[in-house]
């Protein structure tokens, strides 16, 4: 309770000066007076806002539980050691600068530090402001690694009336971190949805977020694309294809979160959400003008919303069209009641799952007087069908501010100036209706912990973390040599063409496989790229005399080439990701992969259903059911095979990456011609050309 509702708190650095970070958190302090006891310290001694000052913390007659820290950094050594000296126990830290060594006399101490380089902490609940800035209070959570990021999302939940319930600016992290502020939310009375900004993903977010749904309460992402998960170099073509946002999209997937790229689409998406999340993606669009209810249409369509057409329509106004979107003619300004019957018809009917409003609505009681109560009494019915059927209604009104629009807004119905930023919001909620209907996680995987600051495999309680393994998977590590043949070894579970070890063309010449053949040069990880692979051989001896003179001695794999009809060519790949761990990419396959970079990525491990997912995600999908009439291919054993491949990186810590490229998939199953495993920690250097030692 230090940092939400603390029985004491003392601001350091307190100001009369308007200009200085010490008078806006005294302020705020002060604000909660009647709850907790306040202290102001000032050097200099006098009154601040009024209120008596003291010099230092000794001169309290007992330690507050939380200290901010709004002096200098120079400053801030001695403070800290008078702090902890007295007995306090939390510290806000507002300061930059703020070295390492008095970071440690605080945890060392037993202390919690939030920050330092924060903007503070707000909690609606407790009447707790230690912060910059005004806050209004609300049901949106938000936890923010900026606080000026922070402090835009507060001011935008405030301009859409739905306020803040938690603000916590965990700034550098050095203690308190964004995982510890979203688990503290889960039970967070007032917070019904939760807004986040981070730049890194430290260990737990996964996890944090997934609590919070699991809690009815929807989780908003708001990263950047540059700073997140940094990419290493790309070992493998996986590498390649993965940038740092899509690893986060897949966490997110994973936890039943959505990303959004602003600070207005976070709010937006959150002022939809405090009504409940849209049990589909189903939109019904109403408006006064065909022209704005065509927009809509187009908007909604390219948001990922289908616009249904409708059969339940009895009840609406005379001259209204019957197709949705419903063009209401002119019957709204005849009578206002019209746009609560419209609504009724749709949010009852059971055709749609949520409700656009879009036109004149809100404008009419600004324009003439006489009809603003009535509009305003229309804006109720409007928020209290909402309310009654659970069906999200969001209202796009050509006016920004009215009494209707105050009065849909403080009920629970999101109101915008714009079209697209209302079917925005309503398409980011679809999105997040939609992950409750599938899962991600492999049923026999193990579940996620957060534990001493950082995810861990969990078993059942007390027992072995890998119990709940698959058996193969949860046997003892053996080391893992690099090479073509050995990764065939240790994927077993994964079909691969006929093939042996060669060392020389007399090998290769005494072959029993059936041609025609591929050469391979066994230790190479991108073979195609340095000479080390030679297919639709009928003279491999041939060809292992000239690639073996340009690359020199070593182990090669002659090899039967798949030469089955109507397959079709993907990549499989998966890597431990330096923010998220274990993730599975599957997409367009062969030496092409990265050029069309049409992949699908989930965190690791998935079931085949969700694979079965990811491959219906593609591009090339309908390749995988058949095209020009070709038969389809066999997707349930490629499921499975991408399901165990996710399995197999996520049991094993020793490996970092595992890729199978191509997969040759036909009517008959799955076959692997290429696959590549590198080890934590291996120095793979394949540029050279060389075997790496």
């Amino acid at each position: 309770m230090i940092f939400s509702d603390p029985a004491s708190v003392a601001v350091v650095g307190a100001s009369d000066d308007p200009a200085k970070w010490g008078h806006w958190l005294a302020r705020g302090a002060l604000v909660g007076h009647d709850r907790r006891a306040v202290h102001l310290v000032n050097h200099g001694g006098g009154a601040v806002l009024g209120q008596p000052t003291v010099r230092s913390l000794s001169e309290l007659a007992e330690a507050p539980e939380l200290v901010v820290l709004a002096v200098p950094a120079a400053h801030v050594p001695a403070v800290v050691d008078e702090a902890l000296a007295v007995g306090v126990r939390g510290f806000v830290g507002i300061t930059s600068g703020i070295d390492d060594r008095v970071i440690s006399r605080i945890r060392d101490a037993g202390a919690r530090l939030l920050g330092p380089n924060c903007l503070g902490v707000f909690d609606a609940a407790t009447s707790l402001h230690l912060a910059w800035g005004r806050f209004q209070a609300g049901s949106l959570g938000v936890v923010s690694q900026s606080g000026q990021v922070g402090l835009e999302i507060a001011g935008l939940a405030a301009s859409s009336d739905i306020g803040i319930s938690r603000f916590v600016s965990v700034g550098n992290q050095a203690d308190v971190t964004a995982t510890e502020a979203l688990l503290d939310l889960v039970s967070h009375d007032l917070t019904t949805v939760v807004g986040v900004y981070l730049e890194s993903f430290g260990p737990g977010i996964v996890a944090a977020m997934s609590e919070l749904r699991a809690a009815g309460k929807p989780v908003v992402l708001l990263t950047v694309g540059s700073s997140v998960a940094a990419q290493e170099a790309a070992l493998t073509h996986t590498g390649a294809l993965t940038s740092s946002l899509d690893v986060v999209d897949a966490a997110c997937r994973f936890a039943g979160a959505v990303r959004v790229a602003t600070p207005a689409a976070l709010v937006d998406l959150a002022a939809v959400l405090t009504s409940g999340v849209p049990r589909g993606g189903r939109v019904g669009v109403i408006s006064d003008s065909g022209g704005q209810g065509a927009i809509a249409a187009d908007l909604a369509a390219a948001a990922g919303l289908t616009v249904p057409t409708l059969c339940a329509v009895d009840g609406l106004p005379v001259g209204a069209s019957k197709r949705n979107p419903i063009d209401l003619a002119g019957a709204g300004e005849q009578d206002l009641a019209n746009y609560a019957r419209a609504v009724e018809v749709l949010v009852r009917g059971g055709e749609v799952d949520t409700v656009v409003l879009s036109g004149y609505f809100g404008s009419y009681g600004e324009d003439t007087p006489s009809l603003e109560s009535l509009e305003v009494t229309i804006a109720v019915q409007i928020c209290s069908l909402a309310r009654e059927t659970g069906v999200p209604v969001v209202v796009h009104s050509m006016r920004e501010d009215s009494a209707a629009v105050r009065t849909l807004r403080a009920g629970g119905v999101p109101v915008q100036h714009t079209i697209e930023r209302a079917v925005a919001a309503l398409g980011d909620a679809a999105r997040l209706g939609a992950l409750d209907q599938r899962s991600t996680r492999a049923p026999d995987a193990p579940e996620l912990s957060v534990s001493a600051g950082r995810i861990e495999f969990g078993g059942p309680p007390g027992g072995d973390p890998c119990a709940s393994l698959p058996e193969a998977l949860s046997a003892p590590l053996a080391p893992f040599e690099p090479g073509y043949l050995a990764a065939r070894e240790l994927l077993g579970f994964v079909r691969f063409p006929k093939a042996h070890a060669v060392t020389s063309a007399a090998e290769v010449r005494a072959t029993c496989l059936q041609g025609p053949f591929a050469l391979k040069a066994d230790w190479l990880a991108h073979k195609s790229e340095h000479g080390g692979v030679k297919i639709n051989l009928t003279d491999p001896a041939a060809a292992f005399d000239e690639m073996s003179a340009r690359l020199g001695p070593g182990r090669y794999v002659l090899e039967e080439m798949d030469t089955r009809e109507h397959t079709v060519e993907l990549i499989i790949g998966a890597k431990r990701d330096h923010s998220f761990g274990p993730v599975i990419l599957v997409g367009a396959g062969g030496i092409h992969a990265e050029l069309f970079r049409d992949t699908a990525i989930e965190l690791a491990p998935v079931t085949p259903a969700t694979a079965r997912d990811m491959l219906a995600r593609l591009v090339s999908a309908p390749l995988l059911s058949g095209a020009r009439g070709a038969p389809p291919v066999d997707v349930a054993a490629l499921a499975e095979v991408i399901a165990r491949i996710s399995e197999t990186l996520a049991a094993r810590p020793d490996l970092a990456e595992i890729e199978l490229n191509p997969v040759r998939v036909g009517p008959d199953g799955v076959l692997a011609v290429d696959a590549l495993i590198i080890p934590s920690g291996d120095p793979v250097n394949d540029t050279s050309g060389q075997r790496v030692a």
